[in-house]
């Protein structure tokens, strides 16, 4: 009758309920990296998105009386001055892709690979190449689809 008085926690309480504490960590970290990743998806689809129409709207507009293209990297958008891209050029508007985030595919005038380039049309804006790029994470991707008419739609 003596032990029936005595109170406290035994080691076994403890341990389950630390398990339950780690448990629901473990889950709430999971969903917040995976929420994570997605925001940072999709801030790299806006910034591909923006530069993309940022170029057609110069050419549009005859800025500095040039045409503007874009060439896309894994881990950047570059917006260029005129028809061919140079790495050197000074004037090149670097817009980087945030870390999970990359473009892991360019399919530009039927050709497919980890980089491309294009640029648009002075007086109607057209792209030179019409094409998809892919941008994705470990986890997720989506499509900018660049079409005849210059304009980009993204899945």
């Amino acid at each position: 009758m003596n032990n029936f008085y005595k109170k406290g926690i035994s080691v076994i309480e403890i341990l389950v309920v630390l398990a339950v504490i780690v448990f629901f960590i473990s889950i709430v970290l999971f969903e917040f990296s995976k929420s994570r990743e997605q925001q940072v998806l999709k801030n790299a689809l806006v910034d591909s998105l923006s530069s993309i129409n940022k170029a057609r709207t110069q050419t549009l507009s005859s800025l500095n009386s040039s045409v503007y293209g874009i060439h896309f990297e894994s881990d950047k958008v570059i917006i260029f001055k005129g028809t061919v891209f140079d790495n050197n050029d000074s004037s090149n508007e670097i817009i980087n892709i945030i870390s999970p985030a990359n473009i892991s595919n360019v399919t530009l005038g039927g050709v497919s690979g980890a980089t491309g380039e294009m640029y648009f049309n002075r007086l109607y804006g057209a792209p030179s190449k019409t094409g998809t790029i892919t941008i994705s994470t470990n986890s997720f991707s989506k499509t900018l689809t660049i079409s005849a008419t210059g304009s980009v739609s993204s899945n």
